[in-house]
């Protein structure tokens, strides 16, 4: 019970993370967000692995267990959220989540092909869900609001106007694109987490993670380095700036919450329960970017679709036998493997 209500909990702040992460992409840059969200990262999984008494664990890695972390970190980090941002200011968190979803698929063929894992019938209905989900996602179409007229124009006024946001003109080739390149960020990382986190104990998850987001912080900081990026991070504007650091705190939050609900219930409970975000990021959309982003039935649609899919690919096919009734032929089906 209470792993299930933490990961609910982390579901939750991710939907809210890519809220502020939307709100913040249209009066900032991809880079200044991820100048800000990534080194955000190390003194929170720093302050909890002191907290939970794990951080002795840091100096307890193999060699290569430090090499496979901090790839980990590089690839979903910098690369994953990189792309992830870009896909988010081109065309929004509800029309990009979907296409992300496509890292589950890349995170299994990764795993059958490396981690020796098997694909299953559950596996294949998980698939076809998440394409399913993109495709309805696809269909749906940014609505222009007709521009309302100043009924003052043509006067001039001596009031300051208030700054106002860019309307939203989705990038439709952009969007997709970066969206697909996020999902390979975000489907090799848990290859690589798992390779190194491999015969440790579940103490050692959050020590691993601040081993991949110190290996981020430093890529990232080498990158303003060697791009001469510091003037441009600087003219940030204040907006910006906030609706950033609301962001690195609420990814950080909800990555902490996520490995304490890993702690306490089976992966095969969490997972499920976390693929909600989906709906809190619809959600905390239409409260904090209603102008900002494309709402309606496919959205809605490709939302369900791409949820089905994630529980479908986390489920385990023995508990799905084990507590329901089944005729000897579907349970002879959901037994089939591969290879």
């Amino acid at each position: 019970m209470l792993g299930g209500v933490f990961a609910i909990l982390a579901a939750a702040s991710f939907g809210f993370n890519n809220a502020a992460l939307r709100r913040g992409v249209l009066s900032g840059s991809v880079f200044q967000a991820l100048a800000i969200t990534v080194p955000m990262g190390v003194p929170l999984f720093l302050l909890a692995g002191i907290a939970t008494g794990h951080i002795d664990k840091l100096w307890s890695f193999p060699a290569e267990g430090y090499f496979w972390l901090a790839a980990a970190g590089v690839m979903h980090f910098v690369w994953g959220r990189y792309c992830n941002y870009r896909s988010t200011k081109a065309i929004g968190g509800n029309l990009s989540g979907p296409w992300k979803q496509a890292q589950l698929i890349i995170a299994l063929i990764l795993a059958i092909l490396l981690l020796g894992e098997t694909l299953t019938p559950l596996k294949i209905l998980g698939i076809v869900l998440i394409v399913s989900g993109v495709v309805a996602t696809s269909r749906a179409k940014h609505k222009k609001k007709p521009k309302a007229k100043d009924a003052d124009e043509g006067e001039s006024s001596d009031k300051p106007k208030k700054s106002k946001l860019p309307d939203f003109e989705p990038n439709y080739a952009e969007g997709y694109t970066f969206a697909l390149l996020s999902a390979t960020g975000y489907g090799i990382s848990p290859v690589l987490v798992r390779m190194g986190l491999e015969n440790q104990g579940p103490g050692f998850s959050i020590a691993g993670g601040l081993i991949s987001y110190t290996a981020a912080a430093i890529v990232v900081g080498v990158i303003i380095l060697v791009t001469k990026q510091w003037g441009h991070i600087r003219s940030m504007q204040p907006v910006a700036a906030k609706w950033f650091s609301l962001a690195g705190a609420l990814v950080g939050l909800s990555q902490g919450l996520r490995y304490t609900a890993l702690a306490i219930a089976p992966v095969t409970v969490v997972t499920p329960i976390q693929s909600t975000s989906a709906v809190f990021r619809v959600l905390f959309g239409w409260l904090i970017n209603r102008e900002h982003e494309v709402f309606g039935l496919w959205v809605y649609l490709g939302v369900l679709l791409s949820m089905g899919g994630v529980v479908a690919l986390t489920l385990s096919t023995e508990i799905i036998l084990a507590n329901l009734d089944l005729p000897q032929v579907l349970v002879d089906i959901a037994g089939w493997q591969w290879p």
